[in-house]
């Protein structure tokens, strides 16, 4: 009979190659794979924190958005070309920007580089036939105001700016199945509740900060919830 090594060795031996493996994928990866250490990001102020959850004051922002329909998944990835089409050359200044594999990005026109930013934002938005639709967002660099920024040439995507606004945020790693994403939604909106705050109506956001070839581990995840905060 083979003589089997001892539970707590193999135990061992697997945590100690899990370990050599994490640490390295986050020593190796971080410029490749953390695109959004290159992006700009909304900037916001941190006004209070829970135990599941912190509340955050947004600057007003603008931010270029489209709607789509179906599932979660495939409408985030519907979203994402129609917004990509825009900033990468589809817009009245004639953009174009080079790709390069499999994160920076380079202008091969520069006379009006649109740069990336990061979160990618989708929202769920009511239907009146039942069918699943989704707003998804991008955020578009601060330095353009609506006069500045490039007019898409697709009707599809709008602009508009998001005013000065208040979110419960939760942060969180991984690559979740569109069920993870709604339970995380239950659960924030349940938090938001249970401490007694007043939310806005309005459906949660799923924020991404990754491209999709970073590993799970890696990624950048939100939940967000708007508050209602008293004036005054």
């Amino acid at each position: 009979m083979t003589r089997q090594e001892p539970l707590s060795r193999r135990a061992w031996v697997v945590a100690s190659a899990t370990a050599v493996t994490a640490g390295a994928l986050a020593t190796a990866l971080p410029q490749r794979a953390l695109a959004r250490g290159r992006v700009e990001t909304p900037a916001y102020e941190v006004i209070a924190s829970f135990d599941a959850f912190e509340v955050r004051r947004y600057a007003p922002r603008l931010v270029a958005e489209v709607e789509v329909q179906g599932t979660g998944p495939a409408a985030s990835n519907a979203g994402f070309r129609v917004l990509a089409d825009f900033i990468f050359g589809n817009n009245s200044a004639n953009t174009e920007v080079a790709m390069t594999a499999p994160v920076d990005r380079t202008a091969a026109a520069r006379s009006e580089a649109i740069d990336m930013t990061a979160p990618v934002d989708r929202t769920q938005v009511a239907d009146g036939e039942g069918k699943p639709k989704w707003v998804v967002a991008f955020t578009m660099p601060s330095k353009y105001t609506r006069d500045t920024l490039p007019t898409p040439n697709d009707p599809r995507v709008h602009i508009r700016v998001v005013p000065e606004r208040v979110v419960a945020a939760v942060r969180f790693s991984g690559a979740p199945a569109e069920a993870a994403v709604q339970n995380k939604m239950a659960a924030l909106v349940a938090a938001v509740d249970a401490e007694g705050l007043t939310r806005d109506g309005s459906e949660p956001t799923y924020a991404r900060y990754d491209p999709p070839w970073t590993p799970g581990v890696l990624r950048r995840n939100e939940i967000m919830v708007g508050l209602r905060v008293p004036k005054g």
